[in-house]
């Protein structure tokens, strides 16, 4: 590799790597011919790294030169960091040399704003239809969305990505104001419209066509920025119940701050990243994708913020302990799938397993639940409820201490690292 090609990669790749919302699956974009890669049948292969980020994909900016100078942002205007951009050809270059090498299956693109909107989104747009038209590429593109390019613009790179995204940055527009008072939620709703009601469109037309093009097949995602702002997690999760209500999305991504400044507009966080509230967002906002939730039941005015220490679905349950012990096989499977140690497959699993007699633990524990949570929120064959039931802090000292005793030096399981 050039030796300029490769300072280049390093300052843009490892500028990258603070955008989270690089999931790669969901495209079924099919090779046809003799043209190079597929995402349908070969999909993308996932890396993460030990703080739970993806890498998975040639994860680039274009450029890391940026007109904005939002205080949260490594590619800020004030910072002092060396700056690099590639040329067109260069990220089309990158991308087929790496993909016929087996290092990648696909490309994560994205890029600071350097002298507007459109002339940046024209180069993104550029590279993915070379790769696509010219280099026949058929590997998975996920693209991000510059804030303020043109309907046309963003309109043509729907033909060639298979997800787009574009970062809603903070929770807030108060909190945006603060600390990014350039940009606007604005600029970030009207292409997620865009996008969300071109998608509708050819699918309502596909209906009727049998040929209709293929536009953006793995929808679309934002991410947000946490703990840079005072934002409650009720807030946040409020926010990004309206956006997957109103853009359709396919992801938000929850990016934990990471202190990167002294401005006095931010807050000291030490060294790391929230990374546990991080965590506890995801699975929130699994619960409410997932588990039939409403953001409501889990984080309200009497609970703002995530509990720590356990996980949202096992804290929903011990304030709501007059709904439980169900029983296991006869409840139904919208029930079912709120018992803390049940997942959506072990729900699907009982329900079917059922038909062919009463479940007992043992059974239960094989079909894949954690018995040590879901034993004190459900009945089953060999398992009847006693007549004084624990208390919601009794139960959750119990599964505490179960867990503490599981994640004893003795009891982990060895790692190579």
């Amino acid at each position: 590799m050039i030796p300029r090609i490769q300072e280049k990669l390093s300052i843009l790749a490892d500028a990258a790597k603070y955008d989270v919302s690089c999931a790669s699956s969901g495209g079924t974009r099919k090779n046809v011919g003799k043209g190079l890669g597929d995402s349908h049948t070969s999909g993308i292969c996932h890396s993460y790294t030990e703080d739970g980020r993806c890498v998975s994909l040639l994860k680039i900016l274009l450029t890391n030169h940026c007109i904005f100078d939002c205080a949260f942002c490594v590619s800020r205007r004030s910072n002092d960091i060396k700056r690099a951009a590639f040329t067109v050809q260069e990220v089309v270059d990158l991308t087929i040399s790496f993909y016929r090498r087996n290092y990648i299956e696909g490309l994560f693109l994205s890029s600071g704003i350097f002298k507007n909107a459109d002339y940046t989104m024209e180069r993104l747009l550029a590279i993915v239809k070379k790769l696509r038209t010219e280099e026949r590429f058929n590997g998975y593109i996920h693209l991000k969305t510059i804030p303020g390019a043109s309907d046309e613009l963003i309109s043509q790179a729907g033909f060639y990505a298979d997800r787009m995204s574009i970062n809603l940055e903070l929770p807030t527009e108060a909190g945006l104001k603060t600390l990014a008072p350039e940009k606007s939620h604005d600029l970030v709703k009207k292409p997620l419209k865009l996008v969300n009601t071109s998608m509708q469109a050819y699918r309502d037309e596909g209906k009727r066509i049998k040929h209709v093009p293929t536009f953006v097949p793995a929808g679309q995602s934002t991410q947000m920025v946490v703990g840079a702002t005072a934002e409650t997690d009720k807030d946040i999760m409020h926010i990004a119940d309206s956006f997957y209500k109103n853009y359709g999305l396919r992801r938000v991504y929850y990016s934990g701050y990471i202190p990167i400044s002294n401005d006095h507009r931010l807050p000291m966080l030490g060294s790391l990243p929230p990374l546990l509230r991080e965590n506890r967002l995801y699975q929130t906002d699994w619960l409410m994708r997932f588990y039939g939730f409403h953001v409501t039941e889990l984080l309200n005015d009497d609970h703002p913020f995530l509990d720590t220490e356990i996980d949202p679905k096992l804290s929903w349950a011990l304030r709501n302990l007059h709904l439980f012990p169900v029983d296991i096989n006869t409840a139904a499977y919208e029930l079912i799938l709120r018992v803390p140690g049940i997942g959506v497959t072990s729900a699907r699993k009982i329900v079917q397993s059922r038909r062919f007699g009463k479940l007992r633990s043992d059974q239960l524990r094989k079909i894949g639940v954690a018995m040590n949570r879901a034993m004190h929120f459900i009945w089953c064959a060999d398992r009847i409820p006693s007549l004084g039931s624990p208390s919601a802090m009794e139960i959750r000292q119990h599964i505490l201490s179960a867990g503490s005793r599981k994640n004893t030096p003795s009891s982990q399981q060895l790692t190579l690292f």
